[in-house]
């Protein structure tokens, strides 16, 4: 947690009077803007805009070489959000490469997997969007299913080329994601892989119809889920303004 200013209080001593800094983690790619052409940190600006309708202040996280400073990293950070992109890298989970599978990325998945263990031994709340609930996955030592379309005989979960579809999930209400979405819900879809065999420590709390996981949560962290699906695409705010609240309350 960042420290508070110190000077002499106000009214409302102790009670705080900015918004919470959530961090969300970004590509790494060649991009273009005028007449160059260069390698950029990009981020989707739905992911920015969510976050600041959540009421939170978005700072980009890019994916850097010098993992020592991840720890350093956090600390300004009050939570972070994990967000989509490509497809990890199957040697990290011990797995041979599908065809189907994409090039590896191994700066952004070296820092991601960095990233996500040390937000869990620091106790940071954390959303896991898509790509980010896969890495959280295998941070943890799970494995992933690497052509969905060929498990499951459909495209439902990515159904148009670079479109986002929507499919309908149903949560364990129990969960701290049912306790924020109750027991059902109409979610943006864009992903061609997902969980297979889960990590430590990782349940699985919503599933589409075909029992494909769609949401997890990190047990004995004080805010820790990923969802398969893309918030940050839809209207509903909720799993967002929730992450926000729990920044705020540190």
């Amino acid at each position: 947690m960042r420290e508070a200013t110190r000077g002499a209080p106000g009214p409302q001593a102790g009670a705080r009077n900015s918004p919470p800094i959530i961090g969300i983690t970004t590509y790494l790619e060649p991009a273009r803007w005028g007449t160059w052409v260069r390698e950029a940190a990009l981020l989707p600006a739905p992911y920015i805009r969510a976050v600041e309708r959540a009421g939170a202040v978005p700072v980009m996280v890019p994916p850097t070489g010098g993992l020592r400073g991840v720890d350093a990293l956090i600390q300004g950070l009050d939570a972070i959000v994990f967000a989509g992109g490509g497809d990890v890298d199957p040697e990290l989970y011990g797995a041979e490469r599908h065809p189907e599978t994409g090039p590896p990325q191994p700066q952004r998945d070296r820092f991601e997997l960095a990233l996500v263990r040390a937000v869990i031994d620091a106790d940071l709340p954390f959303l896991a969007i898509c790509r980010g609930m896969q890495v959280l996955n295998v941070a943890r030592g799970g494995a992933l299913i690497q052509n969905l379309p060929e498990a499951v005989g459909h495209e439902g979960h990515a159904p148009a080329t670079g479109m986002v579809g929507t499919h309908r999930v149903t949560i364990t209400p129990t969960s701290a994601v049912g306790k924020i979405l109750g027991e059902s819900a109409d979610v943006p879809t864009y992903h061609r892989q997902a969980v297979g065999r889960l990590g430590k420590g990782l349940v699985a709390v919503a599933w589409a119809d075909d029992q494909v996981v769609e949401a997890v949560e990190l047990q004995g962290h004080r805010f820790g889920l990923g969802v398969q699906w893309h918030p940050e695409e839809a209207d509903d705010r909720r799993l967002l303004e929730a992450l926000t609240a729990e920044a705020a309350g540190r």
